[in-house]
């Protein structure tokens, strides 16, 4: 005959009693946690207020209006009084619950905001830094007006040049056998 499992728990020594308490469901946080951001949403619209304003105008007019042979809640309203704290013992903890996400969340944010900041700020100094070096090397640099400005020199000594006189008549100047200081020297 099989042993019960109460009997067989008991019977063994080796091994160590399992706890007598009561074992609660588990749940999974995030999803609670999406569960009472929903609700502290909904009870911050409009809509919850108008709808729960509604309810408790029925409930006091039935209460008072109605026969007293069907009247749940007496006039003071007990009932009512305790629906309300139950609510409200209810919503203050999920409310804290999704501001303390949302919390979470903006700290997560602004970290993000800062690693990005900080980044940007690193991009930002070595572009600086490489605008800085094209500078200086772009100081180096002949520029056009530059190069334009010299040409036009050049060329206003050659034409100068063109329009002199030849020195003598008779020699010719190589350049290359003498230079024109010598060849000016020798002449008597």
């Amino acid at each position: 005959m099989p042993e019960s499992r109460s009997t067989s728990r008991t019977r063994r020594l080796d091994q160590p009693r399992e706890p007598g308490r009561v074992r609660l469901p588990r749940f999974d946080p995030e999803v609670f946690g999406q569960w009472s951001e929903g609700i502290a949403r909904y009870m911050g619209t409009a809509k919850f207020l108008v709808y729960m304003t509604v309810v408790i105008l029925l409930w006091i007019g039935w209460n008072a209006l109605a026969p007293a042979d069907m009247r749940f809640d007496p006039y003071t309203f007990t009932f009512l009084t305790l629906m309300l704290s139950l609510q409200a013992s209810y919503a203050a903890p999920l409310i804290l619950l999704a501001q303390n996400r949302q919390t979470d969340r903006d700290r997560l944010g602004l970290e993000e905001d800062r690693r990005r900041a900080a980044m940007q700020k690193a991009d930002t100094e070595y572009l600086a830094r490489e605008i800085a070096a094209l500078r200086i090397a772009i100081g180096e640099v002949a520029t056009r007006d530059f190069i334009r400005s010299e040409l036009t020199r050049l060329a206003d000594e050659m034409s100068e040049a063109q329009r002199r006189p030849p020195r003598s008549a008779g020699r010719t100047r190589h350049a290359l056998h003498e230079p024109l200081d010598e060849m000016d020297s020798d002449r008597p």
